[in-house]
């Protein structure tokens, strides 16, 4: 279980110590620790608050316009590839991505505050209740999942299509090329590991604040740090316990049973609130959001300052930057094979259409019942505690008792598999994009969520919480910018190649090897399925030796060229100015052989193939059991189909392409086809 240890050292090391040191403040002066954070959030906002602002905005131009034409019909993986869920599953799955903690925190909360203290409107006036519902649409909505579409569409993109890891740098490639691989790849992942921890703490911080005040209405029990810190270690441990019991056992039962629980209570106060009202509140909140969607997307209230905007929408900014490398992760890795318009398109409404009857479902009735029933008690519960707005909530609705049981139940689900699969996420960037690593790594990841969260409640509470979001979000909201200009940048150099190949319709282009196999071999081989080890022997001792022929031969005639290899993959590369670089890879790629029971597909087996990969994004072919001589005509034949299309007029559109498929980075993916 322990074995395994896979870090990237600058990137582990680099991380840990920035967030020690952010740490080391509520350590070195206890008692300062909250006004010290405050005066840090203070700054950062002050300075920087329009950039949080701006750049959201350019997020969600830049995904929306990448959506559409040419670049929309872009895949993520080679352009042959499919799928790997089927519609259904996958628009399940990010449903289920729009889950989380906030939901649960900020459902009555949110929209009660701004119907109390509107930015514009005359508080608990018919416009405070139209501005409530609008603003909370604003922060939960469609911004939020541009941010993550941001970060989620550059791993899928550049992991799936160029076979790099599946880290942030690697979204950087087309900039800096193998440069990722230096100070400025580390310095990119340690922002997004330092951003993620941050982002997940809020979370936790949030998640266990509502756990005690649940606690506090149904048994009593006080509400405070001395009830927070115990509540934060059990949880931790459970999440912990399900990082040891795997992904798929631990993360995947507890999201589909937190999914289905929280369906329940929506639908349960949908059908016993005002149900009719409800459905046209609906419809109202979409208009007034479409309505003013564009004015607050920039309203930085520049000619009216307020300080609403920075303990909210800046802060959401911040808290969804942070939080975009963990969604970002989720989403890339159930995207291979999909368009990036359907990605984009999904992405962007498929979650936010759910959080936004969510909201409404749980804010208007809470508004309802505040001017009604409740005779502004609710409101006042709320401003003096908006962790308990929840409970005191259902308090106004049939089975209170049961619904607030249930209630904190989904929040300690959300908070296990939010430290759970944040430490995966955080764990993959640490190390290098590796995916099979230590479980002692992902339990020390676990264990730092936790710790952190529980400093910062005690260096300031939510306060500190809230700073620390906002100060880490800083360095990755640059990053994510370079991320959109590096999207640009390697798809229009994608497209600028795919009109080259079709203006060379003479250009070979083989769909198999050049030189196959005898019919004997090829009998045999399918009579046979070959294992890894098989597999790797042949790339070893056939495919390697037969690159390395080229590479020498290649660099006799002027035409420098090398052979790199990493993790079962063998590449050669030709680097080249101004075009894609020449590249002719071989990887081990498992394919599922066929079950007839259910005792087999709970034990597939697999066969394994050693598949080409090339810079143009095409899918390769199995090469396995080829001579050296036959693998030299194939690299030759490939060789000469690159120097048709680099050296035709149509060229001339990929210039500045970036290099596709890095030397040795193509098994960073290997999917059962």
């Amino acid at each position: 279980m322990f074995s395994r240890i896979v870090i990237n050292p600058p990137v582990f090391f680099g991380s840990v110590l920035l967030i020690a040191m952010f740490l080391m403040v509520g350590v070195v002066a206890p008692d300062r620790a909250g006004e010290i954070f405050s005066q840090l959030q203070s700054s950062i906002l002050s300075a920087f608050g329009w950039l949080y602002l701006l750049a959201v905005g350019i997020f969600l131009a830049a995904v929306l316009i990448l959506s559409v034409g040419r670049y929309g019909r872009l895949k993520l993986g080679p352009d042959d590839a499919v799928p790997d869920f089927k519609f259904t599953s996958w628009v399940a799955m990010l449903f289920a991505a729009g889950m989380g903690i906030g939901l649960m925190f900020y459902a009555v909360g949110e929209p009660i505050t701004h119907f109390m203290t509107p930015p514009t409107a005359e508080p608990r006036s018919v416009a405070a209740m139209r501005e409530a519902m609008t603003v909370t649409f604003f922060h939960w909505g469609i911004h939020a999942w541009a941010i993550y579409a941001v970060v989620g569409l550059s791993l899928a993109y550049f992991g799936y299509r160029y076979n790099l890891p599946l880290t942030i740098r690697s979204g950087l490639y087309p900039l800096l090329k193998n440069r990722i691989n230096g100070p400025i790849g580390h310095a990119v992942d340690i922002f997004a590991i330092v951003g993620t921890i941050f982002g997940i703490a809020t979370s936790l911080g949030l998640g266990v604040s509502q756990i005690n005040a649940g606690l506090n209405y149904l048994l009593g029990v006080p509400i405070g740090i001395e009830v927070q810190l115990p509540l934060i270690a059990v949880i931790t441990c459970c999440a912990t316990v399900s990082v040891v019991s795997g992904l798929d056992r631990g993360v995947r039962i507890l999201s589909e049973t937190n999914l289905v629980l929280a369906i329940a209570l929506m639908l349960f106060v949908l059908v016993v609130g005002p149900t009719e009202a409800l459905f046209r509140d609906f419809v109202q909140n979409i208009g007034l959001y479409l309505d003013t969607l564009l004015l607050r997307t920039f309203n930085i209230y520049a000619y009216q300052p307020t300080p609403w905007i920075d303990g909210w929408t800046l802060f959401y900014w911040a808290w969804w930057i942070s939080w975009s490398p963990f969604v970002g992760m989720f989403i890339a890795r159930i995207s291979r094979g999909r368009t990036v318009g359907e990605f984009v398109v999904a992405v962007l409404f498929i979650p936010a259409g759910f959080t936004f009857f969510w909201m409404t479902v749980f804010g208007n009735t809470a508004i309802l019942i505040d001017t009604t029933v409740a005779n502004g008690q609710l409101a006042a519960d709320v401003a003096q505690n908006v962790s308990v707005g929840l409970f005191q909530f259902f308090e106004y609705l049939p089975l209170s008792p049961v619904t607030s049981t249930l209630a904190i139940a989904l929040v300690a689900i959300f908070f296990v598999t939010s430290a759970d699969s944040g430490s995966l996420v955080v764990d993959a960037i640490a190390a290098g994009g590796a995916t099979e690593t230590s479980t002692l790594q992902r339990v020390f990841w676990c264990a730092l969520e936790g710790g952190v969260a529980a400093a910062l409640l005690l260096a300031g509470g939510l306060g500190a919480l809230q700073s620390a979001t906002i100060a880490s979000a800083l360095p990755f909201t640059f990053v994510m910018l370079a991320l959109v200009w590096a999207l640009f940048v390697g798809m229009r150099a994608d497209v600028a190649q795919r009109e080259a190949q079709a203006a060379q319709p003479a250009a070979p282009a083989p769909a198999h090897p050049a030189s196959g196999l005898t019919w004997q071999r090829r009998l045999a081989l399918i009579l046979h399925s070959p294992d890894l080890k098989e597999v790797e022997a042949f790339i070893a001792t056939q495919a390697r030796p037969a690159l390395e022929q080229v590479a020498v031969e290649l660099t006799r005639r002027g035409r420098p060229a090398e052979v790199r290899e990493e993790n079962g993959a063998v590449a050669l590369t030709a680097p080249a100015d101004g075009v894609r670089d020449f590249v002719y890879g071989v990887m081990p790629v498992a394919r599922r052989l066929p079950t007839f029971s259910a005792y087999e597909a709970a034990k597939p087996d697999f066969r394994y193939e050693a598949r080409t990969y090339f810079s143009n994004g095409g899918r390769g072919y199995d090469v396995m059991g080829m001579s050296r001589e036959q693998l030299l005509a194939d690299v030759l034949v490939q060789f000469e189909r690159y120097l048709l299309l680099v050296q035709s007029p149509a060229s001339q559109l990929v210039t500045e392409a970036p290099e596709h498929g890095a030397e040795g980075q193509g098994p960073a993916q290997q999917p059962a086809t």
